[in-house]
């Protein structure tokens, strides 16, 4: 008995869903225009962003570690000099100096690839004390994957408080990546 139910139920929710067929005498459009940009895109310009945004994804949750530059545990300029150095692109050992490599960018117009820096510990320091390696963007919402003391290598995001209050600044590098 429950068996019929359940069948004369789940035919009924069946027919309810199905849709009649609407047969009309406007022939259907077939030649719909297609929208194509000259503009490539930011990987297409510079395929190795994409190889070194791929290789630091696959340090994810990698430990923090004072001074490291290994996969045994990285500090944020350790990681990043690690991620660019597979790619033959010799970072140097300090957010600070990581800081002063490459292109100043505005945050608007940060990229995939770019570093991105941050004030240390103390939002009312002057100094470049963190930096990150941006992932992507979109709108205003900046990702960036990074080796932070709490967690090691993640993922955050600009918009964060945290961040926001500490943000120095973006350093556009893949030029350098180009020249590969």
């Amino acid at each position: 008995m429950l068996l019929a139910v359940v069948c004369t139920v789940s035919f009924g929710i069946v027919q309810a869903q199905t849709v009649p067929t609407v047969h009309s005498d406007i022939p259907a459009v077939t030649d719909v225009p297609t929208v194509t940009s000259n503009k490539a895109s930011f990987y297409e310009q510079i395929p190795l962003v994409n190889d070194v945004i791929n290789y630091a994804k696959e340090h994810l949750s990698v430990r923090y570690r004072s001074g490291g530059t290994t996969t045994r545990g990285f500090d944020c300029s350790g990681f990043t000099r690690f991620c660019f150095n597979k790619f033959g692109i010799s970072l140097p050992h300090s957010s600070a100096a990581q800081g002063s490599v490459g292109e100043a960018i505005d945050k608007e117009a940060a990229q995939p690839g770019d570093l991105i820096l941050f004030k240390g510990h103390s939002s009312g320091g002057s100094r470049i004390g963190h930096v990150g390696l941006i992932t992507e963007v979109i709108g205003d919402q900046v990702k960036f994957i990074h080796s932070a003391w709490n967690g090691g290598v993640r993922y955050d995001y600009l918009n964060a408080s945290y961040y926001q209050r500490r943000f120095m600044g973006v350093r556009r590098v893949a030029h350098l990546l180009a020249e590969k």
